[in-house]
């Protein structure tokens, strides 16, 4: 597993945390897709940059938590080496971690798990696809031992 960690913040970016971002990543494939080897793109933004791609690629005018952004439409369908790309907010995790009252580890991992399982393309448009996508992300989470 290739995994390309950018930090685009003006803040350093921890061990751990590089660390909990590669776990995510890991266990995300492994639970998914198992003995396949992929390569993913992570970038680590403001709010002010995820803002503006949010506007630019999905016309919210607001910042967001993360942005996935898959090399293929229909992953079951076709396999490819680079699964995709990967924006999380630190600012807006940050924010989310004081809010849930759980560690910013948790949340950059749920970040990072949720962001995966959209490039091997789950969703949660329906309450059916949600609840399978979240038991999905739970599942990894805990594996992880970042429980809530």
């Amino acid at each position: 597993m290739k995994i390309y960690i950018t930090n685009n913040t003006d803040t350093a970016v921890s061990r751990e945390i590089r660390g909990v971002i590669k776990s995510a990543v890991n266990e995300s494939a492994k639970e998914i897709m198992p003995g396949k080897s992929f390569e993913v793109s992570v970038m680590l933004v403001n709010n002010e940059e995820i803002h503006a791609l949010n506007f630019q690629h999905r016309n919210m005018d607001k910042p967001t938590d993360v942005l996935s952004f898959p090399m293929i439409e229909d992953f079951a369908e076709e396999y490819e080496n680079i699964l995709g790309d990967i924006v999380i907010s630190m600012e807006q995790a940050k924010i989310q971690a004081e809010n849930y009252e759980h560690s910013f580890e948790r949340e950059i991992g749920f970040l990072a798990v949720h962001s995966m399982l959209h490039l091997f393309g789950y969703d949660h448009e329906t309450p059916e696809d949600e609840a399978e996508m979240f038991a999905v992300q739970e599942k990894i989470l805990d594996k992880m031992g970042l429980t809530r």
